[in-house]
């Protein structure tokens, strides 16, 4: 178990959707560990879309949590309200030794996951690149900006990030994790809710009333993060949503595709989280609650 650096892993994705088959798919096409998909049903093939070009293969792919071996690495990659669902999995798959990188949306990774994880070490993990889901067994990668993944900089988090050696996606590593999760959350709470509520792309973020309602949703979170100690700079609203500009017009995000597909949403570790830390600080958030708002409608009605 924990195999050293160099040497060959076993590593295990749970949630084979747009993140994690694009996690999965480039690591079995670098070939350089033992990549095992944990599935609803079996996935004998993977097909990943990048612009380094087109790969086809063939993962060991396990439909029934009964049958998973304990494994060196555990990519969770459900969506962050769907963790339970993975509990099974997380019992088979983890030991003493086993790292869990949670690929989820959202903060407090560990202390969602450490829970079902037993003795497992939990390696909170933020996604930049995007991944989209686009026909069974096929996925799409998007590199947002030049960093993919992003961990803290501690032993746990060098060892991920050399899993991705030798493949697209570029790891970042820092010393100051829980701002850099915050400056995620940044941009996944202005573009996910504003994509889901009108079902439309990121092209919907360029029209002009969209992009103020972005700054004003901006503000209230950056109040909140700051109070939650993040250091955030002074045009912190301004960056965020001039970085939402430079991602791909076509591209979508979780809670669109979710809308989409009338499955329930992830606003409660997204806005929710805003919300939450804006009433434990006394900071007033009413964009931002009225959006947890219609979110909740749209994901309860989806749930029925």
């Amino acid at each position: 178990m924990n195999a050293s650096n160099g040497a060959r892993a076993t590593v295990a994705v749970v949630g084979v959707g747009g993140i994690g088959g694009v996690a999965a798919a480039t690591l079995g096409a670098a070939d350089r560990h033992n990549v095992i998909v944990c599935t609803r049903r079996a996935l004998p093939t993977l097909a990943l879309e990048r612009p380094e070009g087109d790969v086809a293969l063939s993962l060991r792919s396990l439909a029934n949590a009964a049958n998973a071996p304990v494994v060196d690495w555990v990519l969770l990659c459900t969506k962050a309200h769907q963790t339970d669902s993975a509990a099974p999995w997380l019992a088979r798959l983890c030991g003493p030794s086993t790292r869990v990188a949670v690929l989820q949306n959202g903060i407090g990774h560990a202390r969602r996951v450490a829970p079902l994880a037993g003795a497992a070490l939990v390696v909170p993990t933020i996604v930049y690149f995007n991944g989209e889901r686009v026909g069974d067994g096929r996925v799409r990668l998007r590199h947002a900006t030049t960093i993919d993944l992003a961990v803290a900089d501690d032993e746990a988090g060098r060892a991920f990030a050399r899993l991705f050696d030798d493949t697209p996606l570029k790891v970042a590593t820092s010393a100051d994790f829980t701002t850099l999760a915050w400056r995620k959350l940044l941009l996944n709470v202005s573009a996910n809710p504003i994509t889901a509520l009108t079902a439309q792309r990121q092209s919907v973020l360029r029209r002009a009333d969209v992009r103020t309602l972005c700054l004003a949703i901006l503000d209230e979170a950056v109040a909140v993060a700051r109070a939650e100690g993040a250091h955030l700079g002074e045009n912190e609203s301004v960056e965020a949503l001039a970085t939402l500009m430079t991602y791909p017009p076509e591209a979508g995000t979780s809670m669109y595709f979710d809308r989409l597909a009338g499955r329930p949403l992830e606003a409660e570790a997204l806005t929710g989280p805003i919300v939450e830390a804006g009433q434990r600080h006394g900071i007033p958030t009413p964009i931002n609650s009225a959006l947890l708002t219609l979110l909740r409608a749209i994901s309860d009605a989806a749930g029925l």
